[in-house]
């Protein structure tokens, strides 16, 4: 059987089969910004699914601000050691960007035990306690994104997807009331893999936005 082997080759060609189902689909669907419809493309490309389409929320001028802080060097946080392993970590090294997940740290299942809150709420207290400018990101975990909601903290930008039926949908709907800026996922749809593919989507722009 004749198949494309080839990394790049491959993903090229599974973008340019997504273009074409949308022209041929969704012939109506358009994207004011270029950059926008690169996050979201990237989550079809990760998922296979076309709903995305109408999912993601963004903020005003989100790509910008997610570049900006990204070039200053900030810290990356994420819920989960998937959507962290999912991240390009040579991308966010040009950058001179750090990347945590807190959710196995044993001072994180301290004072999870001492509060009694989950893991993922404890990962942000003790991330929120660093110095420096901060990203959060979350594909798995609403009470995470609730936790720093409530937090009052003003964070660079957030990346809210959680997946699931407890409380994902309440969560990524108080994230796009909040006025923080942030991506966000409508619904319940989400996961690791999401909120990895936005932060490597917009690392990709960035860089192509350097040539």
């Amino acid at each position: 059987m004749d198949y494309i082997q080839q990394p790049l080759l491959i993903e090229r060609r599974s973008f340019e089969i997504i273009s074409e189902i949308i022209a041929a689909e969704h012939p109506g669907w358009q994207c004011s910004d270029p950059r926008q419809e690169a996050v979201i493309k990237r989550v079809i490309h990760t998922t296979a699914d076309f709903d995305w389409l109408e999912t993601l929320w963004f903020s005003p001028h989100i790509i910008t601000v997610l570049d900006a802080a990204l070039r200053r060097g900030c810290t990356l946080f994420t819920d989960t050691t998937m959507a962290l392993a999912g991240i390009n970590k040579a991308r966010l090294a040009r950058h001179h960007v750090a990347s945590h997940c807190f959710i196995s740290n044993p001072q994180v299942a301290a004072v999870a035990k001492q509060k009694g809150i989950t893991r993922s709420m404890a990962a942000v207290d003790v991330a929120l306690a660093m110095p420096g400018e901060k990203i959060f990101v979350f594909g798995n975990a609403p009470t995470a994104l609730f936790r720093l909601l409530e937090s009052g903290e003003q964070p660079a930008a957030v990346i809210g997807v959680p997946v699931g039926f407890v409380g994902a949908a309440e969560s990524k709907q108080a994230l796009t009331d909040s006025g923080l800026p942030g991506i966000a996922a409508r619904g319940r749809k989400g996961g690791s893999n999401v909120a990895a593919a936005i932060v490597n989507a917009v690392l990709y722009t960035m860089e192509a936005g350097d040539d």
